[in-house]
C-alpha cells in the first residue's frame, strides 16, 4: 500500500481515463474516509453527488447541448481578473506544457478546443464527482472543502485510482444544478474525474513543475 507521500507524489491530472466501470462500494469507501478531513467547528460543509452510468450520460448530453452555445458564466472567479506575473507565467507554462504533450500546435486553436472540452466528458472517467455546499458558507469553509477533494484525491491514489479535479465545469453550473437537483441553497464548485488511468495516453505523463520550498515558505524561529 501507498504511503501517503508516496500517494501526494503520484497524484496528477489525469486526462485520459480507461472505460472501466469502479464500484459503487469503493467510491463509497473513500468517501467515507475522506470525511475526515479537517473542518473548522467539524461543519463538515461538504456534499458530493456521484454520478455514473446512464446519469452521466445525460449529465454529459446536456452540457454539450449547452456548450453548443457557448460556455455559461460562472458564479465565481476561477481565476482572479488581476494575476501576477509569477503567477501568470506559471500557468502559461502548465498549458503550453499540456498541449506540447498532445502534439497540438500553439497556433492551433481548433486543436486547442477540442482538448479543453474533454474537460466536459471527464476525460473518458466513469464517474463524476461533483461538489456543492450552502450559500451561507464563506471562505474558510470554501478552504474546507478543498480540503476534503484533495483528502478524495490522494485516497484514489491509493487504491490504484486517477483523479483530475475540474473547476471547468463551474461554466455549465445551471446543467449541473439542473440534473442533479441541487436545492437552491447550495452553490456548485467543481468534479473531480474518477477512475482508472489510461497509461498509454502521452498526456497522462505530462507533470508540472513544482516551485522549490525557498520561494514560497519563509521560517521564523529556527
Amino acid at each position: 500500500m501507498l504511503t501517503v507521500s508516496e500517494a501526494v507524489r503520484r497524484r496528477h491530472s489525469c486526462r485520459a481515463f480507461l472505460s472501466e466501470p469502479v464500484d459503487r462500494a469503493a467510491i463509497e469507501d473513500i468517501l467515507a474516509a475522506a470525511s475526515r478531513a479537517p473542518s473548522g467547528g467539524n461543519l463538515q460543509p461538504w456534499r458530493v453527488d456521484a454520478v455514473a452510468g446512464e446519469a452521466l450520460e445525460r449529465l454529459k448530453a446536456e452540457v454539450r447541448e449547452q456548450l453548443s452555445q457557448g460556455l455559461g458564466p460562472t458564479e465565481f472567479d476561477v481565476y482572479p481578473a488581476a494575476i501576477g506575473l509569477a503567477d501568470k507565467t506559471r500557468r502559461r507554462a502548465c498549458g503550453e506544457a499540456l498541449y506540447a504533450s498532445l502534439g497540438i500546435d500553439r497556433g492551433d486553436k481548433a486543436g486547442r478546443w477540442a482538448q479543453f472540452l474533454g474537460n466536459y466528458d471527464l476525460f473518458g472517467a466513469p464517474v463524476g464527482l461533483f461538489f456543492s455546499l450552502g450559500r451561507e458558507f464563506d471562505r474558510p469553509q470554501w478552504a474546507h472543502l478543498g480540503m476534503f477533494m484533495q483528502t478524495i484525491m490522494l485516497l484514489a491514489e491509493e487504491r490504484g485510482l486517477a483523479t483530475c479535479a475540474q473547476e471547468s465545469w463551474a461554466a455549465v453550473h445551471a446543467v449541473v444544478e439542473k440534473q442533479l437537483a441541487l436545492p437552491p441553497d447550495r452553490i456548485f464548485y467543481a468534479a473531480i474525474a474518477l477512475g482508472r488511468p489510461d497509461r498509454d495516453q502521452p498526456v497522462n505523463g505530462f507533470r508540472t513543475e513544482r516551485e522549490p520550498t525557498a520561494s514560497f515558505a519563509r521560517f521564523h524561529g529556527f
